[in-house]
């Protein structure tokens, strides 16, 4: 999910929830949302996965992330373009995504 610009974790996500809630129905609520192009699903590598609200409900669909290796968040660079990759003949993505990795501005100036 996206607070301000920044992509949040499932935990981060539950502690936002207030209340009783099941475990099972949180699970199936994100897959519908993911399913139905609401959420999109940011996967820096296997141990850090972010959800952040789907560019086309809100603004620029193909764009990049940012992985700060400091503060651990992961930003969407909306004005970042990304380039269609030229793929060899035969061949048809479905995806594709630019994740870039470092130091965001907050951490780098402190």
């Amino acid at each position: 999910m996206l607070v301000g610009r920044h992509a949040m974790s499932e935990q981060e996500i539950r502690e936002q929830l207030k209340g009783n809630y099941d475990r099972t129905t949180f699970y199936r609520s994100f897959k519908t949302l993911e399913e139905n192009k609401i959420l999109h699903k940011i996967v820096v590598d296997p141990t850090i996965v972010r959800y952040a609200i789907d560019p086309e409900v809100f603004s620029n669909p193909v764009h990049a992330h940012f992985y700060c290796e400091h503060c651990k968040q992961v930003l969407c660079l909306e004005s970042v373009p990304v380039a269609k990759p030229a793929l060899p003949e035969g061949f048809a993505a479905t995806a594709s995504e630019l994740i870039i990795k470092g130091i965001c501005k907050e951490c780098h100036q402190s």
